[in-house]
């Protein structure tokens, strides 16, 4: 489950979290503790990656079918 305080996280700083936790997963020199709590924090971070992600690709795919729909609209006047 995703915190109130991971929604308010912006793509740029979740990608920038989540690069981080991943560099530390393979850096390697964790407990198994820190790295099972290393790994859930970046199922987390992707999750709100990929939320950003299908947000802005719903809003583009909005502009274009809104763009598509004027120029078939527009054409016959």
């Amino acid at each position: 489950m995703t915190s109130k305080v991971d929604e308010a996280l912006g793509y740029e700083q979740a990608r920038d979290e989540l690069i981080e936790v991943v560099r530390r997963l393979e850096a390697g020199g964790t407990t198994l503790e820190e790295s099972l709590a290393l790994w859930e924090r970046g199922e987390e971070l992707a999750k709100v990656c990929r939320r950003w992600l299908e947000g802005a690709r719903a809003r583009l795919d909005a502009a274009l079918a809104e763009e598509s729909g004027e120029e078939g609209g527009a054409g016959g006047e």
